[in-house]
């Protein structure tokens, strides 16, 4: 049986420490594999194929019969790797946390342990009627983020 495991080997044997990376691998009870990747800079159709073809040649096809997908990331897929965060600085995001606590805002910085939302709000004035915008931020530690979702603007 193919496990998850042997792909994501196979996978970072073929990878290396390159611009192009794994961020998901499933394997179904009857084989049928989908490898999803991403990469700093995104990822090209020339990318999945040589993926494909790495993992078909290191895959015995007589031992094992499966089908193979390998596509990118996709942009509605929550992100999964702390380096996915770098080419979506600026962006805006819908962040859940473990205890379900959502924000909503726009990614101005990330580091290896946490990351930086700005939003604006509408606050009292101090003095007088009405309201005023204020920009605020949240950090939020990667070890509380349950999901990180890119908000897409049509």
């Amino acid at each position: 049986m193919i496990t998850k495991e042997y792909i994501t080997k196979l996978l970072n044997e073929h990878l290396g420490n390159g611009a192009v990376f794994v961020t998901g691998v499933r394997v179904s009870s009857n084989n049928e594999i989908n490898v999803f990747l991403d990469g700093d800079t995104g990822v090209t159709i020339a990318d999945c194929v040589a993926a494909s073809r790495y993992l078909e040649k290191n895959l015995d096809n007589e031992k094992n019969d499966f089908s193979l997908d390998v596509s990118s990331h996709g942009a509605t897929t929550p992100l999964v790797n702390i380096r996915q965060y770098a080419k979506h600085v600026g962006r805006d995001f819908q962040i859940k946390l473990n205890d379900d606590t959502k924000y909503e805002g726009t990614l101005t910085e990330f580091n290896l342990n946490e990351l930086k939302l700005e939003y604006n709000t509408k606050e009292d004035k101090l003095i007088g009627k009405g309201k005023v915008t204020v920009i605020k931020q949240h950090i939020i530690p990667y070890n509380q983020i349950k999901e990180s979702k890119i908000k897409l603007k049509f």
